[in-house]
């Protein structure tokens, strides 16, 4: 059987297990969810009841948590680019840098892009400014942090740049980077045109109109 991966296009945990796969081109099924196709969204809600996407299907194994996703198809699928290194000591910056932009760059960006989505009476100006607040301290680490590298972990492509990809790739549509960043920008701008998320970029293109802020007319 092959592997399933069930998640949508314009999701960015969904992207961020979609650039292990292109990058490796690991063949797979991807099992779409959204209201044209509800037997998919059944047959997630039967394997992982939280109802939470991405989640992989490699035989009689399922796994959810997009970090878990990642580590299993390097265990298991490896191809020729090891997101994740074998050498422990090298591996656990890339491990840490991956909670890095999921913790501090996604998370902020998702209370922000959520609260966009309650009523108008719900809103938690409070909340989003705290958001916008963590998204600014962390852009200005980054771009200490990242100074010299070519990616996030020094010079090859791993799962910390898989993480970083989709969630600066948001996060600069709802708080953008400012001019003063340009270590994190021009990384950005690496990300973008990396082959396996220019992919994921396109084959999100039709559902743009759906995000909650407005999509910027770039990237």
């Amino acid at each position: 059987m092959s592997l399933q991966l069930f998640g949508h296009p314009f999701s960015s945990y969904t992207m961020k297990a979609l650039i292990a796969l292109y990058e490796n081109e690991t063949p797979f099924d991807f099992r779409m969810l959204g209201p044209d196709h509800p037997e998919n969204g059944a047959e997630l809600a039967r394997r992982w009841p939280m109802g939470k996407f991405p989640l992989l299907v490699d035989g009689g194994t399922t796994v959810f948590e997009t970090g878990a996703i990642i580590e299993h198809l390097a265990a298991f699928h490896p191809g020729p680019v090891a997101l994740i290194p074998a050498d422990a000591t090298a591996a656990v910056p890339v491990r840490m840098l991956d909670r890095v932009f999921d913790n501090y760059v996604m998370t902020p960006m998702q209370a922000i892009v959520a609260d966009a989505l309650r009523p108008e009476e719900a809103r938690d100006p409070y909340g989003v400014a705290k958001a916008r607040g963590a998204l600014d301290t962390i852009y200005a680490w980054l771009d200490q942090a990242l100074a010299g590298r070519p990616w996030a972990a020094g010079d090859a492509f791993t799962l910390a740049d898989a993480a970083a990809a989709p969630s600066l790739f948001c996060a600069d549509w709802v708080h953008p980077v400012g001019e003063d960043r340009a270590v994190v920008k021009a990384y950005r701008a690496r990300l973008l045109a990396r082959p396996s998320f220019a992919r994921c970029i396109d084959e999100a293109r039709p559902y743009r109109g759906f995000f909650p802020l407005g999509a910027p007319d770039r990237d």
